[in-house]
């Protein structure tokens, strides 16, 4: 069988074997997978190729871009303000930014785009990848805008979006981009190796991404003016534009952040063990126990499952991803299949990352098989 790098735990001999059978069938390019169990790194493993010739190893600190699992920094960016009293999750957004209040959106609240329910989960048309790269044109265009729905009537995914209305809070409320905030007060003090959007210095070993070879077929005759249909069209950013000097160089706060599986695990780990992390604290208990805050639970208008969205994560639901264990359980997922979840009632952080991505909707059939022998080894020792 093929060689994985990197370390694991006895009781996860059966995660490790499972990497290298996807890596040596093809189904995996190069992935790597952590798992952090009360501040012990039990699984910090890796292995293939960071190329689509397969002839550039995967390494050590091999990085690829993260598609919606940059979601996860962005909304432990707006928490780490949350913590520190620089944002009210109960407050109108346009306390914070003023322009924002036009046509209607006075009523629009933090906790609301943290929780896919603002109503603007896309651009109304016109609008390009090119003013997804400019982020005054981006910030404007939202606040220039209507709600689709009522806000904090139902969920529908902010595919694109989301990165933009956090980010853009961000720099309100702090004084930095999302990406300088993320470095200063995530990456450097947990020692992650995560960022949104890439340093042209990390270039180099960033992996490429592989499309899926079959993408989900749309229902035909969609409603142009459905919730779907409008989120769709109004999310520019697509797979051809990944691995490209703009898209490296943007700030997107939910879909360009570049890391390995240690990286995230590093930095959500902070959520897994009640804020504090890598001998740093991050949150209080307080602020984390917020993010299990039920804000929808139901068929998200996008997403077209269930999902019981808390304050900037989806909480634990077999119904969105099945096979997910239960409990004190939030995480979010990026296209592909990449994910990490924090797992609060048995402090653990488990991450995936990897540059072939699944044609699913929600995580792929690799990443529920790794989660899967991850909870058999957890209760195997129970």
């Amino acid at each position: 069988m093929i060689a994985v790098e990197g370390t694991s735990t006895d009781r996860f001999t059966r995660l490790r074997e499972t990497l290298a059978a996807h890596i040596e069938s093809g189904n995996e390019i190069g992935a790597s997978l952590a798992l952090d169990i009360d501040g012990v790194m039990e699984v910090d493993i890796w292995g293939g190729h960071a190329d689509t010739a397969r002839t550039v190893p995967w390494e050590r600190d091999t990085l690829v871009n993260l598609w919606s699992t940059t979601k996860t920094l962005s909304s432990l960016a707006a928490l780490v303000l949350v913590d520190r009293g620089a944002l009210d999750l109960c407050r109108p957004v346009a306390d914070y930014w003023p322009e924002f209040a036009a046509q209607g959106k006075e009523t629009i609240e933090v906790r609301h785009v943290l929780a896919h329910t603002s109503g603007l989960a896309g651009w109304q048309q016109p609008f390009t990848v090119e003013d997804l790269y400019d982020w005054t044109t981006a910030s404007t265009r939202l606040a220039e805008q209507e709600p689709w729905w009522k806000p904090g009537a139902a969920s529908a995914y902010h595919m694109q979006t989301q990165g933009q209305l956090v980010g853009e809070l961000v720099r309100r409320v702090s004084g930095r981009t999302l990406t300088e905030f993320v470095e200063a007060e995530i990456a450097k003090p947990l020692r992650a190796d995560i960022q949104i959007g890439a340093r042209e210095a990390d270039w180099p070993r960033i992996a490429a991404l592989v499309p899926p070879s079959q993408l989900p077929e749309l229902p035909p005759g969609l409603d142009p003016e459905s919730i779907f249909t409008r989120t769709l069209l109004g999310s520019p950013a697509r797979d051809e534009h990944v691995d490209t000097p703009q898209w490296r160089r943007a700030e997107l706060g939910a879909l360009n952040g570049h890391g390995h599986a240690r990286g995230l695990v590093r930095a959500l780990s902070a959520i897994s063990r009640r804020g504090q992390a890598n001998g740093h604290r991050l949150l209080s208990e307080e602020t984390v126990d917020k993010i299990f805050d039920v804000q929808s639970d139901g068929v998200d208008l996008f997403l077209g499952v269930p999902v019981r969205w808390g304050i900037g994560y989806a909480l634990a639901d077999p119904r969105t991803i099945p096979g997910m264990p239960t409990g004190r359980i939030c995480f979010w997922v990026g296209r592909g299949g990449s994910i990490v979840m924090m797992d609060l009632d048995r402090r653990v952080t488990f991450a995936y990352t990897m540059n072939r991505l699944g044609g699913d909707i929600l995580a792929s059939g690799r990443t529920r098989e790794y989660i899967r022998h991850v909870y058999d080894a957890l209760d195997a020792a129970n």
